[in-house]
């Protein structure tokens, strides 16, 4: 196959879903008239990413043969030497980024189908995901921080489109405005970062900054004896911890979930959540340089893997608890790009996107079987009413846990051979909350299988049945048992099982040992030899999974399952027991550790008297006051003096001019005197 690939073939892959959403967004909603109905709209959306996906298949086996990208497709200005451009980099990790952002995408848009079908705003809806699609292919496909930059901000405004969808909920509007703002906090660090690289190295495109990565580590930060890539790396990942929901910048995922399900899908799977996992991962000749970063990421990381997962376990609305999963395992991700296993990293992304976007719709295929229950208390037993969503949650399920052989093992088991391999300071804590988190996962993964599929049926007793409960702006029936969700909700859901079982048996060889990422992502084995232990220790996906029968990661996670098992199955008094005697650790967790109340009030309650006080000390005080207000005044006051001194008569003028001539004649005449006398005082 060529070594090339066509401009025009990549330039379609984000455009495509553009044409969708620009044609479903104007003639599908009362802004271009309705012209276009229900069927038209989602058939051109689909259709639109139905072209992507195709084409990034098509990218991804030319990259595979040796076929690379890397162009201007536009210059759009230049300032001084400093380039403004709309360009393409496609190596190996692009290529599996676009394959799996394009083929995630299309099972939500399948899926929305049956989701969304009595929603008034069907087609808006078709519109915004489609133009999420676009805005993330355009960050993982660019080959310079200013396009990245577009697409980072890009799919942040599109997710408050779409978790503040249904904006007629106080509640939604809430959760949309929480995650704008908490994600402009990273995006300044994120910018900073940016400008940094800009103004010491002269230019936005990656590979001529990372070109220049050695002078960088040469210079330190002006001011200060901090290295100028540290400070650069650190900024650089800010904008990482919003976009990718790490502590103390996680607080707007949880309740990002107040969008319809199919978005919870799109946002926590394989798009805006993972952007900040792939920025590092691409920028890794930089972070490379700083070891007080690579630190600072694995200790981030290791809190947000180990604490987001506790919270799952007392969650009990049904998205939420994915949602926790969700941040949990994005905890994972950035402990493996701390240990330098960026491989590793983007290796769990990938495995992770298809069974996370999995229990995603599996949870909305279940919301949508109880009648918009999303309370997991009053489920129970719904595997002979929904045998389709039960196989492939269980599936999603085990893949979540690290079960052998199935995808989430291969990544999960990397990851935590990553950081015992770590020799960086913050390892040791590291390496504690990962194999926790193995426990935990298991534990609240199980404890929402067991209490929706098995056991006791309590749908029938649910208090706040048929009373309007979260998703219920669209309706499937009024029966009052469980039943199984349409084809185009049933069918996505078999797709993301089938790699969600088998993508990382196959791939873990030539994505984490070969040349797959080659070019793509740099580690210096010199500092940094994590990856060459892996790989001595790798001996083929088959030999691994046997080994993992005598690792502790195994035994932590059937430990999870059992203890679920027994205190949601058996002994099911045993949970309100531990609930009564641990109830001061129980009311922390209920409070996610009071992240909301601090900066709810104290930073947002001190951000707003603080702004109170420059607005009536520095604005109405100083500016209005001082210099507005106070200008005019002392202007009228010396032309009120003037104006007494201007009267108009001939002799008046002609004192004043005898009295000024009078007065400089004295000053000639007696200064030179009075200068003598003063100095002769002198000595």
């Amino acid at each position: 196959m060529s070594q090339t690939l066509s401009a025009a073939t990549l330039l379609a892959v984000p455009l495509a879903p553009l044409v969708g959403s620009i044609l479903a967004g104007v003639f599908g909603t009362r802004f271009g008239g309705n012209w276009m109905g229900r069927r038209l709209s989602h058939s051109l959306t689909i259709l639109g990413v139905l072209v992507a996906f195709v084409l990034s298949a098509l990218t991804l086996s030319a990259v595979l043969d040796g076929a690379r990208f890397n162009e201007t497709i536009y210059t759009w200005m230049v300032v001084g030497g400093l380039k403004m451009e709309i360009g393409f980099l496609v190596d190996g990790l692009t290529a599996m980024m676009m394959c799996v952002v394009t083929f995630v995408s299309l099972m939500v848009h399948l899926y929305t189908v049956g989701y969304m079908e009595e929603d008034e705003g069907y087609n808006r809806f078709f519109s915004y995901i489609s133009l999420f699609t676009f805005s993330m292919l355009m960050l993982v496909m660019s080959n310079n921080m200013l396009q990245l930059f577009f697409g980072w901000e890009a799919v942040g405004l599109v997710s408050y489109l779409l978790i503040g969808f249904w904006f007629n909920k106080p509640t939604a509007i809430f959760a949309n405005m929480k995650a704008f703002l908490v994600n402009r906090v990273g995006d300044f660090g994120f910018i900073l970062g940016i400008g940094l690289i800009a103004a010491y190295a002269g230019t936005l495109n990656y590979t001529e900054a990372f070109g220049k990565s050695t002078e960088l580590a040469a210079l330190t930060f002006p001011g200060t004896d901090w290295m100028l890539v540290t400070v650069i790396c650190i900024c650089l990942f800010i904008g990482a911890m919003g976009k990718s929901a790490q502590f103390p910048l996680h607080v707007w995922l949880p309740d990002s979930m107040e969008g319809p399900t199919p978005i919870s899908a799109l946002i926590h799977a394989a798009t805006m959540v993972t952007a900040g996992i792939f920025m590092v991962a691409r920028m890794s000749p930089l972070f490379e340089l700083s070891d007080t970063a690579l630190n600072f990421i694995m200790v981030i990381g290791a809190i947000t893997a180990l604490f987001m997962g506790f919270l799952g376990i007392i969650q009990n609305d049904i998205k939420r608890i994915v949602a926790y999963s969700t941040l949990s395992q994005l905890g994972y991700m950035t402990v493996a790009l701390g240990a330098s296993a960026y491989s590793v990293a983007v290796f769990h992304l990938m495995t992770h996107a298809f069974f996370k976007a999995l229990l995603f719709l599996a949870a909305g295929s279940v919301i949508m079987g109880v009648h918009h229950n999303q309370d997991i208390r009053w489920m129970g037993g719904l595997r002979k009413y929904m045998p389709i969503t039960w196989i492939t949650s269980l599936l999603g399920s085990l893949a979540l846990i690290g079960t052998p052989l199935f995808s989430g093992f291969y990544s999960k088991d990397s990851i935590i051979e990553a950081v015992l391999e770590s020799h960086l300071p913050g390892a040791g804590f590291a390496k504690f909350a990962v194999l926790a988190g193995v426990f935990v996962t298991a534990f609240y993964s199980f404890r929402l299988y067991f209490l929706v599929f098995h056991g006791k049926e309590r749908f029938d007793q649910n208090p706040d049945a048929h009373h309007g409960h979260h998703d219920d702006h669209h309706g499937h029936g009024d029966s009052h048992h469980p039943h199984e969700s349409p084809w185009v909700v049933t069918v996505p859901l078999v797709l993301l099982a089938i790699p969600s079982v088998l993508i990382g048996y196959f791939t873990i060889e030539s994505m984490l040992y070969g040349d797959f990422f080659k070019g793509a992502i740099f580690v210096d084995a010199q500092r940094h030899a994590t990856m060459q232990e892996l790989k001595h220790a790798f001996h083929g996906p088959l030999q691994m999974a046997l080994h993992s029968l005598t690792s502790v990661p195994l035994w932590l996670a059937l430990g999870g399952v059992a203890t679920a098992y027994y205190m949601y199955m058996v002994n099911q008094a045993l949970p309100a027991a531990i609930k009564r005697i641990f109830m001061p650790v129980f009311t922390l967790l209920e409070n996610k550790y009071y992240m909301d109340w601090i900066n709810e009030s104290i930073l947002a309650r001190g951000a707003r008297a603080l702004g109170a006080g420059l607005w009536k000390v520095g604005d109405r005080q100083l500016i209005d006051g001082a210099l507005v207000n106070g200008s005019w005044k002392l202007v009228g006051m010396v032309s009120g003096v003037v104006r007494r001194i201007q009267t108009g008569y001939l002799y008046h003028y002609a004192l004043v001019m005898i009295l000024g001539v009078f007065a400089l004649m004295t000053y000639f005449t007696t200064w030179p005197m009075v200068r003598e006398w003063l100095g002769q005082l002198s000595r």
